[in-house]
């Protein structure tokens, strides 16, 4: 068994060498890893928390590709490298300095003019993250006079834009509240909703969350006193709404492709009334890239 795990272990690690070499551009000794491979290749990695981009000829002279911001505006720089470099065979007037849009620019050059070489851009435009949380809620929302928490967990899909992060993306997400003796209320509750990252770095994000539609499936048992004697009774409700409830969070990088989140949902609502407290709703959790 300790000879598998080894060999296990040494094949990851030569595969993680095979991965990214250690290169030196303009005197700064980099490891970038190699997405195209052709008469023009494309190399990258994330270097102190930013995404950076190099393009390496036929006779190896590799470059960065800029763009650098001088008085508040870009001045794409890695547009006219690659004009220059592809004898304005493509136009770059819609090239983006992201991995996915500089990946098929490049492939398609590549594939222009070498009949033998083999297309290794994927025309999948979307990027899809995976994540699980758990936290407490008051449930602001609902009627908690005595402002109890009850613990919370749940999963959630989110979809961007290929290549580098984008500030945008729609999520589907799946939350449980749990009920406790006190407070005597659970809920299943479906969601959908944007998300809009106002920081957005390799590695850390914040973002505000809305979420526009929901399904909720609750329980409830509510006890009233009847000619002086308290009565109990139970309430099963699915309920949808349009609800537009605001929330905030953040992603804080710990591996190439995943992530650590934080979220402080439900602060307030358009169309939810709040039942008197101060919305404590709170998650940690993780997610990664698929």
């Amino acid at each position: 068994m300790k000879k598998i795990v080894c060999l296990f272990c040494f094949l990851l690690s030569f595969s993680f060498l095979e991965a990214q070499e250690t290169y030196t551009v303009d005197g700064e000794m980099l490891e970038l890893k190699t997405e195209v491979d052709g008469k023009l290749d494309l190399l990258w990695n994330i270097i102190d928390g930013k995404y950076r981009y190099f393009v390496r000829t036929e006779n190896n002279e590799i470059t960065e590709l800029k763009n650098t911001k001088v008085d508040g505006k870009f001045q794409e720089q890695y547009k006219t490298l690659l004009n220059e470099l592809t004898n304005e065979a493509m136009s770059t007037k819609k090239l983006n300095l992201t991995l996915f849009s500089l990946k098929e620019f490049i492939d398609d050059y590549n594939g222009s003019v070498d009949s033998s070489y083999q297309s290794t851009a994927v025309r999948n435009k979307l990027h899809f993250r995976l994540g699980v949380f758990g936290g407490f809620t008051n449930n602001p929302f609902i009627t908690n006079p005595d402002n109890l928490t009850t613990p919370l967990f749940g999963g959630e899909l989110e979809v961007l834009d290929a290549g580098q992060i984008s500030r945008h993306a729609a999520f589907l997400q799946v939350k449980h509240v749990l009920e406790q003796d006190e407070l005597q209320y659970s809920t299943t509750e479906i969601a959908l909703g944007y998300r809009f990252r106002f920081i957005n770095k390799a590695s850390f994000s914040f973002y505000g969350n809305v979420k526009f539609a929901t399904v909720n499936f609750s329980d409830a048992t509510v006890v009233t006193q009847n000619e002086g004697l308290p009565t109990t009774e139970s309430f099963n409700q699915t309920a949808f709404d349009v609800p537009f409830i605001f929330g905030v969070g953040a992603d804080i990088r710990v591996t190439e492709n995943s992530y650590i989140t934080l979220a402080y949902n439900e602060l307030f609502a358009v169309f939810l009334d709040n039942q008197g407290n101060f919305s404590q709703d709170f998650a940690i959790g993780y997610k990664f890239n698929l």
